[in-house]
């Protein structure tokens, strides 16, 4: 067991920029790791340059001059401390690229946001009734990166594996991400932190989340998947973000089951046991979104 004392412990290890801290708490063993690995299955080393790079000489690239704006658009404001939000207003976003280890432009562009990691105060804890949590200690503005879901970059054969193999009272923590680009092509991305993973193994799901996720490439063409801030959040709130990929403030996303039909839904589906969602949100769907596609 991995055990963080409350005087200051770094969960982390020194691996983040900032400390993660934590509450008296004893974890299960895994190994903190603050970027994606190569996982079984995986057939490219996630850290691995492979992406071309910008021949800008500027403190700062900007889109008339800079071969990665000019080509994926730019994604974050002028300081690049924000996220351009209307990027996933329609359900759906364009892609991200950031500059990279091969651009010749300053490590300050303001095109380089999530490749900086961690840079917010974050604390893991207890909470009542969902295991462990992480939560906010300083205030976070509406587009602002709070952290990566990183963990071990896996095929999608080692995860049905996986899935099958986990008994009904393990978590899973395994995220699928589906890109859609163009006519019948569909990338697909499995992230696994429950060996190897970062804080962002610790966040909880919500039927009316604080975060959403983005897929975004830096060095390689395996995305980091990236929380995003879909509002302002206070101090000491707790973070969460939606299992099934969707964001919104007015109630759960369309591809989830409505409240009702998920209370009529039986508690098992295709003999997978569904956990209980105890988010607490008005418009809560009872359960925890279920990807079937890895089990068929």
């Amino acid at each position: 067991m991995n055990v963080c004392d409350r005087d200051g412990d770094d969960l982390s290890n020194g691996l983040e920029d900032v400390p993660v801290l934590c509450e008296e708490l004893v974890f299960p063993i895994f190994q903190y790791c603050p970027d994606n690995v190569q996982g079984p299955g995986c057939t490219v080393d996630p850290s691995e340059v492979v992406l071309p790079g910008c021949t800008c000489l500027s403190h700062s690239c900007c889109t008339e001059n800079c071969s990665c704006l000019r080509t994926y658009g730019r994604a974050y404001g002028g300081t690049g401390a924000l996220l351009d939000l209307n990027r996933t207003q329609h359900g759906y976003s364009s892609p991200v690229f950031e500059c990279n280890a091969l651009c010749t432009c300053s490590d300050a562009c303001s095109n380089r946001v999530v490749q900086r990691g961690l840079q917010l105060r974050l604390e893991v804890f207890s909470t009542r009734d969902r295991g462990w949590g992480a939560r906010t200690l300083e205030k976070i503005p509406r587009g602002t990166f709070v952290c990566e879901y990183a963990g071990e970059v896996i095929s999608f054969e080692e995860a049905r594996r996986r899935q099958l193999a986990q008994r009904s009272e393990e978590n899973n923590y395994i995220i699928a991400v589906r890109e859609h680009a163009g006519t019948g092509s569909v990338t697909e991305t499995f992230v696994d932190p429950a060996q190897v993973g970062n804080v962002g193994r610790f966040l909880n799901h919500s039927c009316l989340p604080n975060l959403f996720m983005l897929p975004v490439r830096v060095h390689s063409v395996i995305p980091r998947l990236a929380l995003f801030a879909g509002r302002d959040i206070e101090a000491q709130e707790e973070l969460t973000f939606d299992y099934s990929g969707g964001y919104t403030n007015r109630g759960p996303a369309e591809k989830m089951s409505t409240q009702s039909d998920a209370a009529a839904q039986a508690s098992r589906t295709d003999g997978v046991q569904r956990k209980a969602c105890r988010c607490g949100a008005n418009s809560c769907t009872h359960f925890l979104p279920l990807d079937l596609s890895v089990l068929s």
